[in-house]
């Protein structure tokens, strides 16, 4: 059994999923948002920070997965949301945890089977999948589909190292 933290990165919403892993079978622990907020950039980028962290020593993942950016036609967008994401990232590396980065795409594909799939459509397979009694809030769904990602991505690499004999990063 592995604990995995997903994170949808966002400088307004921050969206975080802990599910744990054995084989193909999934198990909902958390999720939830973390609202941003403050006057300056300095400001929300520490409540990512802490959010995070707060996270992490509650729940102890093993892993983390986050979304990889997209470039979109807002470049400050696409620059708040990495401002964002690389806070996320340094929280979890800070202690000590391997981080997985997934595309958008291949995060709806894993979890709908479409890699353009709606934000409902996320939301509706996330609350089937992981057996909810409703549906999560769009940024915890997306969180939680990262996690369920990095979850199924991971049980094939385990697959190919004990046919191949071959170790990839810490997943052993």
């Amino acid at each position: 059994m592995i604990r995995i933290l997903g994170i949808d990165p966002g400088s307004i919403n921050t969206g975080y999923g802990i599910i744990d892993s054995q084989g193909n079978h999934a198990k909902h622990i958390d999720s939830g948002v973390i609202k941003i907020s403050g006057d300056t950039l300095g400001d929300k980028l520490r409540m990512i920070h802490e959010g995070i962290v707060k996270v992490i020593h509650e729940y102890q993942p093993a892993e983390v997965s986050i979304e990889k950016i997209f470039m979109n036609r807002n470049a400050d967008s696409a620059i708040k949301l990495g401002q964002a994401r690389g806070v996320a990232i340094a929280a979890s590396a800070i202690q000590d945890l391997p981080v997985y980065e997934y595309t958008a795409n291949q995060v709806k594909q894993a979890t709908v089977g479409k890699g353009h799939a709606a934000k409902e459509q996320v939301q509706h397979m996330i609350k089937i999948l992981l057996c909810l009694d409703k549906k999560p809030k769009p940024d915890a769904a997306d969180a939680l589909a990262i996690a369920l990602c990095h979850a199924n991505s991971r049980e094939g690499l385990l697959r190919m190292q004990g046919v191949a004999g071959i170790r990839y990063g810490r997943l052993q």
